[in-house]
């Protein structure tokens, strides 16, 4: 078994190996390991030019990222939780993702920026929101959530290849999550979202931590006779719209669920493209399942009410269809 937390760091070293321009840097992902023990070893391995610690200094670093980048490097810049990445959001949004528009196709910006999100470890409101689309909403970037141990291992390197800045996040929840790798596992598409489960009478749409909890109450569905298809979204920015619309066509129902807050979300852009592409296909409302909109609770019972729970999205489900 490998956890998702191992499959990320072998997805690092084997970027590391593959190609001698990637590096990885951020707060403590040297000797320290990374603040969830990704880059663990790594130091030892590749040495400091490689895997290099920075300052407390979000925007520096990330700046120092898409510098390197233009100068032809394939940097890897790794922020600690999503609630930092605010603090680097001018060069995320003002530089990475606009110098190829503002300079007419003649600068790209190869960068990769990993960053944990969203909630789960009782880390309280300023380590454990889910603000994926904040960036979503950017043009320019790519947006990419690994939901699962697979995506954690197959993901990195396609982005690696991207000649425009990518964003992946990795729920912070699911470190310590297991899954057995198949030996032949390839890159992970990031074009496209993948049907994790195949069904007839709702669509269930997730992404990150979220998934499992769709999972989970496709599975608590079929007692009621419902035959829920799951799809993992994966890539935020660009969405895949056909696998989604494709799906409402099949099953003439959909549930959205979403760690993040339900206003302006991810969940709400999901809905509103349902309702704009799909409206005659739908034969009932749209259920979205999102987080209160509340700073996330420190205290366990409170986060976990704060938070889209398997009961809630089995609710929808039969709402759905009812």
């Amino acid at each position: 078994m490998t956890t998702y937390r191992d499959a990320m760091r072998e997805a690092l070293r084997e970027a590391l190996i593959r190609d001698d321009r990637v590096f990885l840097m951020g707060e403590d992902v040297g000797a320290y390991g990374g603040c969830f023990g990704v880059s663990r070893g790594l130091l030892d391995e590749f040495g400091p030019r490689r895997i290099r610690d920075t300052p407390l200094s979000e925007s520096a670093f990330v700046g120092a990222g898409i510098g390197a980048a233009l100068g032809g490097m394939r940097p890897i810049v790794e922020i600690m939780t999503i609630n930092f990445s605010l603090l680097a959001l001018d060069q995320i949004l003002n530089n990475a993702a606009t110098l190829r528009h503002m300079s007419g196709g003649q600068l790209s910006v190869p960068l990769v920026i990993r960053m944990a999100t969203g909630p789960g470890r009782q880390l309280a409101a300023q380590h454990s929101h889910s603000l994926e689309a904040f960036y979503a909403h950017i043009p320019g970037l790519r947006v990419l959530s690994a939901a699962t141990v697979e995506d954690a291992r197959g993901m990195l390197w396609p982005a690696l290849q991207d000649p425009d800045p990518v964003l992946i996040f990795e729920p912070a929840a699911l470190y310590n999550a297991e899954s057995e790798l198949p030996r032949d596992l390839g890159a992970t598409d990031i074009d496209s979202a993948k049907i994790c489960r195949a069904g007839a009478d709702v669509t269930l749409v997730a992404y990150g931590g979220a998934l499992r909890l769709a999972q989970a109450a496709a599975e608590a569905l079929v007692t009621d006779g419902i035959d829920a298809e799951v799809i993992d979204l994966r890539t935020l920015r660009p969405l895949d719209e056909k696998t989604l619309l494709e799906s409402v066509t099949r099953t003439h129902r959909l549930v959205v669920v979403d760690e993040g807050w339900r206003s302006v979300g991810i969940a709400a852009e999901i809905a509103a493209r349902a309702a704009e592409y799909g409206y005659y296909e739908l034969d009932g409302p749209i259920q979205r399942v999102c987080a209160v909109e509340v700073p996330i609770p420190y205290a366990k019972h409170l986060e976990e009410a704060a938070l889209p729970q398997v009961a809630d999205i089995v609710a929808a489900g039969r709402r759905a269809v009812s």
